[in-house]
């Protein structure tokens, strides 16, 4: 069975007109939704001490994701504060809480390398270890999210094998030309996903766009992530990258129908 590595932050998404709280986080929701398609993952990182922790790890064990390897740091875990408007998800403040003390150990970085592809992110804490880990012949996966330039892209972009981005534009010449950019300093594969108008992927030979799977929208947490693990599933099954991005948008449609990230 296909086996992923989801590395870096995590956090509990409080939904502050309600009070309701559900674990997320980029890698945990890719590691999530990468075994509810039928895959198996594992995610490292670090957790507080604090309930938010116990309500977390506990959620993800349900899930059958493997923590062997989660770190438990004395303090807070992170928290991202939400609001819902009509459907769309409105992020508020961040708690880092212990994620800046965040660190992979040498037994960490052996774990993950016994994985087929590690997944990891904007806020995930590893960019300087990337290049370790794909040096030993594991293919990685980094959403940059919303960023398409600073300091982290620097360090990252070139030790990755699928690069994902969430951009609010309509794409045209300009977003041609920023996948090109991006694909020609590393990746084999540069993805922006567009929200309602679908995706676009450039592998340096062309680009393949991809609509959406008409839904309901209830929640848009976690569409980003459960688009990017269909798709990472697509990729180590061998699948075009037409079917891997139809795949991600099959995946991100059954999670924008609830509420939560999963």
């Amino acid at each position: 069975m296909l086996r992923l590595a989801a590395v870096g932050d995590n956090c509990m998404d409080v939904y502050d007109q309600t009070g309701e709280a559900y674990p997320g986080g980029n890698p945990v929701n890719v590691a999530v939704y990468f075994t509810r398609i039928g895959g198996r993952a594992s995610y490292i990182g670090a957790v507080g001490t604090d309930r938010y922790a116990g309500l977390l790890t506990r959620a993800l064990e349900k899930k059958k994701i493997d923590l062997s390897h989660i770190q438990v740091l004395k303090g807070s875990t992170a928290v991202t504060h939400v609001s819902l408007i009509n459907g769309e998800r409105v992020l508020g403040e961040y708690e880092e809480g212990v994620l800046p003390r965040f660190r992979l150990t040498e037994e960490d970085i052996r774990f993950i390398c016994s994985h087929d592809m590690m997944v990891t992110g904007l806020w995930g804490m590893v960019e300087q270890d990337l290049g370790r880990i794909r040096a030993q012949g594991v293919p990685v996966a980094f959403d940059f999210a919303d960023k398409p330039r600073g300091p982290v892209l620097e360090a990252a972009v070139g030790n990755v094998d699928y690069a994902f981005f969430g951009l609010d534009c309509a794409g045209g010449p300009e977003l041609e030309a920023f996948l090109r950019e991006m694909q020609a300093r590393g990746p084999k594969v540069v993805t922006a996903t567009l929200g309602e108008k679908g995706s676009l992927a450039y592998d340096g030979r062309r680009f393949v766009s991809c609509g959406i799977v008409p839904c309901r929208v209830v929640d848009t947490m976690g569409a980003g992530d459960s688009y990017i693990a269909g798709f990472l599933k697509g990729i180590l099954e061998g699948r075009p990258l037409e079917d891997c991005m139809r795949q991600g948008a099959e995946c991100s449609s059954e999670t924008l129908k609830y509420s939560g990230a999963w």
